[in-house]
């Protein structure tokens, strides 16, 4: 385990039993994510690409904002 990854185990040692469960659901949860992504493009690295094309078709159809729009 890195030193970061120490560090970030160990600050949630404060929280209540309650909120740590619900720190650790997250943390499992991202963890799961992450391993379907990175299974479906491993699988099928065609997938990906055909996302990026649909992005780029959809921008230069100006279907989309700049992301300034959407968090500013």
């Amino acid at each position: 385990m890195t030193g970061l990854l120490e560090q970030a185990v160990r600050r949630p040692e404060s929280l209540s039993a309650q909120q740590q469960d619900a720190l650790a659901s997250r943390i499992i949860e991202n963890i799961e994510d992450e391993e379907v992504w990175e299974r479906r493009f491993h699988d099928n690295p065609g997938v990906l690409r055909s996302l990026a094309q649909e992005a780029l078709d959809e921008h230069r159809r100006g279907e989309t904002r700049p992301l300034e729009e959407l968090i500013g």
